[in-house]
C-alpha cells in the first residue's frame, strides 16, 4: 500500500511541482499556472503556507493559505486541489498549521455549481457558506471555467469547533416543501419550507461536463442558482449542507447557530 504524507513546501523545486499540479487540475499550460512558482514562494516567505500531499513520492494534492487582516485570527485558503480521498487529510494539515499560529477560522471560495465540492466543504469539513459572490473573478481562460461567469460561494470553517449540519433538514422535509423556482431542465430548482427556516436549491449533476457540452445551458443554470442564492442570503440564510443527489440546504442564521 502506498504511504500518504503531507508536507509543507519550502524549496524551489517543490513550488514548481505544485504549480505544475495546479496547471494540470485547472487545464492550463504549465507556462501559465493558476499560481506561479514564484508566487507560491513569496506566499510562503511572507508567512503563508503551501502544503502538498504525496502518495509515496507522487504529488497528489496541494493547498495554499495566507493570513487575513491583523487581529482577525483568520486564514484564507487561496487554492486547493487533491485526488479523491486526500482532501480531508490535506485540509486537516492546513488546519493544524493555522491553529498552531493562532487562527480560529479559515475562509475560501468555490464554484457553487460543483456539488461534490459543496458536499466536501459542508458535510466532511463542517464549514458554512456565508456569502454569495457574483462573477467574483470575471472572465477566466483556464480549461475548467472558460466561457462561464465565475460566481463563487464563500465558505467559513470554524477551526476549533467545526459544525456538523447533515441531517438538520433532510429529503423528507425537502420533498414536502413548496417549489419556488423551476430549473432549466424543467424540474424543481428550489423549495422553501412553510416555517421559513430552510431553503433547498438543486445544482446539475456535473457542471464541468455540462459546460463543455452545452455552454448556454450551463449559463442558464448559473443564473438560475444565482437568483435563488442571492435572495436567500439577503433574507439571512447560510448554506449548511449538500445532499448526495445534488440539493443544497440553506438554513436561517439563527437556526444554524
Amino acid at each position: 500500500m502506498t504511504s500518504l504524507s503531507i508536507r509543507t513546501v519550502h524549496d524551489v523545486a517543490g513550488f514548481a511541482a505544485v504549480a505544475d499540479y495546479f496547471s494540470d487540475v485547472w487545464q492550463t499550460p504549465r507556462t501559465a499556472p493558476p499560481l506561479l512558482p514564484e508566487t507560491l514562494h513569496s506566499i510562503a516567505h511572507a508567512g503563508g503556507a503551501v502544503h502538498a500531499a504525496f502518495e509515496g513520492e507522487r504529488l497528489a494534492g496541494a493547498c495554499v493559505a495566507v493570513f487575513g487582516p491583523p487581529l482577525t485570527r483568520e486564514v484564507y485558503s487561496v487554492l486547493a486541489a487533491a485526488e479523491r480521498g486526500l482532501g480531508v487529510p490535506l485540509k486537516e494539515a492546513q488546519r493544524a498549521w493555522a491553529v498552531e499560529l493562532g487562527a480560529r477560522t479559515m475562509r475560501w471560495t468555490f464554484d457553487p455549481l460543483v456539488g461534490r465540492n459543496a458536499r466536501f466543504n459542508f458535510v466532511k469539513l463542517g464549514a458554512e457558506g456565508t456569502e454569495y459572490l457574483v462573477d467574483f473573478y470575471g472572465p477566466m481562460a483556464d480549461g475548467v471555467n472558460d466561457g462561464d461567469e465565475t460566481d463563487r460561494l464563500a465558505v467559513t470553517w470554524n477551526l476549533i469547533e467545526p459544525g456538523r449540519h447533515e441531517g438538520v433538514a433532510g429529503p423528507a422535509e425537502r420533498e414536502v416543501a413548496p417549489t419556488t423556482h423551476a430549473a432549466p431542465d424543467g424540474g424543481p430548482l428550489a423549495r422553501r419550507d412553510l416555517s421559513d427556516r430552510h431553503v433547498w436549491c438543486r445544482v446539475p449533476d456535473d457542471i464541468v461536463a455540462l459546460r463543455a457540452a452545452d455552454p448556454q445551458l450551463a449559463l442558464r443554470w448559473r443564473r438560475a442558482v444565482r437568483d435563488v442564492f442571492t435572495k436567500a442570503f439577503a433574507d439571512g440564510f447560510l448554506a449548511t449542507g449538500m445532499s448526495r443527489d445534488g440539493w443544497y440546504t440553506l438554513t436561517r442564521r439563527e437556526a444554524a447557530s
